[in-house]
């Protein structure tokens, strides 16, 4: 039995067969479990009523999501549990065998520094199509967006510390962007995340989850929306200055006229970038990225009216449409190297 450790099941209107058979299964291995009853409805009310004679229920009056229930139960935890070495949050549909959770919770023991998560094997054919879809696009723009390599972004078993588990209740989120928050949070704060190898289950194609893929993830994409608008804006400002330049300098020859045109264009698109980003986007803003912004500004600039002379000359294409193709693949290059080195906290 193990007493050091805290499994928190967040449920919101969970199917009480399968609930009651995994907490059967889990109390024989684990001391301590607290539930998070996220306003179920008044059809639960029994059910509820008979689990809080066995176990602690937290009890919300209304639904308030996912991300709400786990930050409150584990304030809860860290509470009323002051010996507790580690914190498990799991899902109370069944998707978790009680081995899987060992398993986390040795590795949370292992490694006190680092977050733990508990991955599924999503290229098994038993995996409902919106969990795949789901977990495999945010999966890749967390790698794109974010340079967060995980290979299970929305695994609901996840392992930490009591230092882990404080540091994650100011993690911004209520429903279920909150465990991608918690990803992003490690990513900026430095936080190692570890990953665990476990049974992929899903029981009558997952029918009992709430996950809405289109709704939820909706709520999770919009966390990458303000760089893309922000950028995309930039790079059209960048294009018409660019363009308007190109046909003032038309007393130069054609290849100055796009040296000069790139440069006007650049800087006061730049300046325009850096603003929006340090401001809105990445929320750092201070004399050393400001700095280095401007370094790699003037580098990519170069390279941007290099590419584009050179090319023109090669294909005779329009200016204009050379400089978007130029510039969209150096747009992906310009927001990883923002993300590690200029705005990286």
């Amino acid at each position: 039995m193990i007493k050091d450790a805290v499994v928190l099941l967040p449920c919101y209107n969970p199917d009480e067969k399968i609930m009651t058979a995994f907490l059967t299964v889990l109390s024989k291995s684990f001391q301590n479990i607290v539930i998070v009853n996220d306003g179920c409805s008044k059809i639960h009310e029994d059910f509820f009523k008979k689990l809080a004679k066995t176990y602690p229920i937290f009890q919300h009056y209304r639904n308030f999501g996912k991300g709400r229930g786990i930050k409150n139960g584990l304030n809860y935890i860290l509470n009323q549990y002051p010996d507790c070495q580690v914190i498990i949050t799991a899902d109370c549909d069944g998707q978790h065998s009680v081995e899987d959770i060992k398993k986390c919770y040795k590795a949370a023991l292992k490694h006190q520094d680092s977050y733990i998560l508990g991955y599924r094997d999503f290229d098994n054919k038993n995996v409902p199509f919106k969990s795949r879809y789901g977990n495999k696009i945010t999966r890749n723009i967390l790698k794109v967006f974010v340079g967060l390599n995980v290979r299970d972004t929305q695994t609901g078993l996840r392992a930490m510390s009591r230092t882990i588990a404080s540091r994650l209740l100011t993690v911004s989120g209520e429903r279920y962007e909150y465990e991608t928050n918690t990803l992003l949070f490690c990513k900026t704060e430095d936080i190692p995340i570890f990953e665990v190898p476990i049974e992929t289950i899903y029981i009558e194609e997952n029918k009992t989850s709430h996950f809405n893929p289109i709704k939820d993830s909706i709520l999770i994409y919009k966390l990458f929306i303000k760089y893309i608008v922000c950028s995309l804006s930039s790079f059209v400002v960048d294009i018409v200055l660019f363009t308007i330049f190109l046909n003032i300098l038309t007393h130069f020859s054609f290849g100055k006229s796009i040296f000069m045109a790139t440069i006007l264009a650049r800087i006061l698109s730049s300046l325009y970038n850096y603003f929006v980003n340090a401001k809105l986007v990445f929320k750092k803003m201070n004399r050393t990225s400001l700095f280095k912004y401007f370094i790699l500004v003037v580098v990519q600039m170069f390279i941007s009216a290099f590419a584009v002379s050179k090319i023109h000359s090669l294909l005779l294409m329009n200016p204009t449409i050379l400089k978007i193709l130029v510039d969209s693949i150096i747009f992906v290059i310009n927001f990883i190297i923002q993300r590690e080195f200029i705005f990286k906290k």
